[in-house]
């Protein structure tokens, strides 16, 4: 409990320096500023795994002895990599969907920091929620294993198959639910989310690109979540991993959303990643593969759509914007 009070303490002390000190007044981020907050994200959690060896090995506050299992430094440090690597690929998928969305309203550059940091935010606590809804349900019914396989297999085949469509957040039931209840304002009010308009309360079009943002996560979460229990049960590794995921997305987003389009064979590689994760869910009981071999296939599987995207030839571009769904 005293390591999971310290890293949410330490999260909520990054973010408030994040919007409370380097990212206090608006302004439009840049790609050498992107990539220097992508660095500095993915060295934080490379970092990390060294402070969850040190604490797994010496089982700092009990850690690492829960139901009786006991999880070295070693395996702890590499479930965490390789789950944090899983989580990071998957969400590169959340990058095309949130340049579409952002293009769709058309938020200002000077405006996206503002609502993906909070967007995160909520993403964080709705990932926690999953995680431990998820934690729970793995201890009670060892079959919902299979289930989680399943399910990633079967994203897998459906993101494989399935055809572009244009993004239409006018059909979000939370952009629909909102708008019955609250009037929008036709513009955007700078920063806010809220705003008076002729003498009543309403949102402004940056609210709905939250709601937007914030669901379409929950979407990708249902996906994200059962892989990284391919990797590990720990309830602290799978958090862990999964927040520093979600924090080096928004940097990401800023350094990558206009190079996507030329990593078009990185979505086959997403579609091979799941299905492998699925399958490794589903043979964990009987045919279990090491956390060594696993970080080795999924390296592979990256790697291969990078290197396939740089060599192969450039994808023509539709003349609207378009974008897969995993649903």
């Amino acid at each position: 409990m005293v390591l999971w009070i310290g890293f949410i303490l330490l999260i909520m002390v990054a973010l408030a320096l994040d919007l409370g000190v380097f990212n206090r007044k608006a302004h439009v981020i840049n790609t050498p500023e992107a990539l220097r907050w992508t660095m500095i994200w993915v060295s934080v959690a490379l970092l990390f795994s060294v402070f969850i060896y040190f604490a797994y090995e010496h089982h700092w506050f009990g850690i690492g002895l829960e139901r009786g299992t006991i999880l070295s430094g070693k395996q702890a440090a590499l479930q965490y990599f390789t789950g944090w690597l899983v989580e990071y690929s998957l969400s590169l998928d959340n990058i095309f969907v949130i340049a579409l969305i952002f293009s769709y309203f058309s938020v200002p550059r000077l405006y996206q920091h503002r609502v993906l940091f909070w967007g995160i935010l909520g993403a964080m606590i709705m990932r926690g929620a999953m995680i431990a809804a998820g934690t729970a349900l793995i201890r009670r019914f060892d079959w919902i294993i299979y289930v989680f396989g399943g399910l990633l297999i079967l994203t897998a085949v459906k993101m494989l198959r399935a055809s572009d469509e244009q993004v239409d957040p006018e059909k979000n039931p939370l952009v629909r639910l909102a708008r019955k209840v609250y009037p929008v304002t036709p513009d955007f009010e700078g920063e806010k989310f809220f705003t008076r308009m002729n003498g009543k309360r309403a949102m402004t079009p940056m609210f709905l690109v939250l709601l937007v943002v914030e669901s379409t996560d929950v979407l990708f979460a249902i996906d994200s979540i059962p892989a990284i229990f391919a990797v590990t049960k720990d309830p602290f590794l799978v958090f862990t991993s999964n927040v520093f995921a979600i924090l080096g997305l928004r940097s990401l987003y800023f350094a990558l959303a206009g190079l996507m389009a030329k990593f078009h064979y990185l979505r086959f590689s997403l579609v091979f990643l799941l299905a492998f994760v699925g399958i490794k869910m589903i043979l964990s009981h009987h045919h279990p593969i090491p956390t060594g071999y696993s970080l080795i296939i999924i390296v592979t599987i990256l790697l291969v759509g990078v290197i396939a995207s740089i060599l192969g030839p450039a994808k023509k571009t539709p003349t609207q914007t378009r974008i897969h769904s995993r649903r």
